[in-house]
């Protein structure tokens, strides 16, 4: 049976309309850029296909779209949609922070990293730096390490902090092998980076964990 002879509330396009996109599940999201099936089967059921064979969700999405181009039910110009709609995503999250407006969602920052660090295949940590306002000023990756970990130096968190004249700073760094938890070293550098900036009076406001799952907040759990 076509998508088109599915009852109207089972549509993907009908069922995000009238209940909103959190509504849809991941093959049903992903049927929608697909448009069509392979022969025989319907977008849904090739979006499953796909989710099975290549996915989850973010391991097919993280693939280049060479490699997307190449798997069944995709294609250079489905790869190319799936490439540009993610971007678009990346960029909408980076909206929020470089609009200009004061960060007052914490978890803002944390979707941020989680964006920009989410998928690496190597430790980084990396900064984000804030006026006294708490606006983005500028977000760098500075410490870039082995699967196992990164160094990080205080000192020059500080250095770039006073670059950007910044007043507050969010820490964040993943972790590869897809736990979440933040180790001891982690708690470690967060109280040497706290002690570091509280000398030249910059607040560090969170450390986040970025790995599978939701961002993890260090500030949340009163390590910060």
């Amino acid at each position: 049976m076509h998508i088109r002879d599915w009852p109207a509330d089972e549509r993907p396009r009908e069922k995000l309309l009238a209940r909103g996109v959190g509504a849809l599940s991941d093959a049903e999201l992903l049927a929608i850029f697909l448009g069509s099936g392979l022969r025989g089967r319907d977008a849904v059921t090739t979006a499953r296909e796909l989710l099975q064979g290549h996915g989850p969700l973010r391991a097919l999405l993280e693939r280049p779209p060479a490699q997307l181009a190449k798997l069944p039910g995709l294609g250079p110009a489905r790869a190319c949609l799936l490439a540009a709609a993610l971007e678009l995503g990346h960029r909408h999250l980076s909206a929020e922070l470089e609009r200009g407006a004061a960060l007052t969602d914490p978890q803002a920052a944390g979707r941020y990293f989680a964006q920009r660090l989410r998928g690496l295949e190597h430790e980084v940590f990396a900064v984000l730096f804030l006026d006294t306002r708490h606006r983005a000023l500028a977000f760098e990756e500075l410490f870039r390490g082995t699967i196992d970990g990164a160094e990080v130096h205080p000192r020059e968190v500080v250095r770039r902090a006073l670059a950007h004249n910044a007043a507050a700073v969010i820490v964040g760094h993943n972790h590869p092998s897809g736990n979440p938890e933040p180790s001891a070293a982690d708690r470690a550098v967060t109280a040497r980076l706290k002690q570091a900036l509280a000398l030249v009076d910059l607040r560090l406001l969170d450390h986040f964990v970025i790995a599978d799952g939701p961002p993890v907040s260090l500030a949340a759990r009163g390590w910060v």
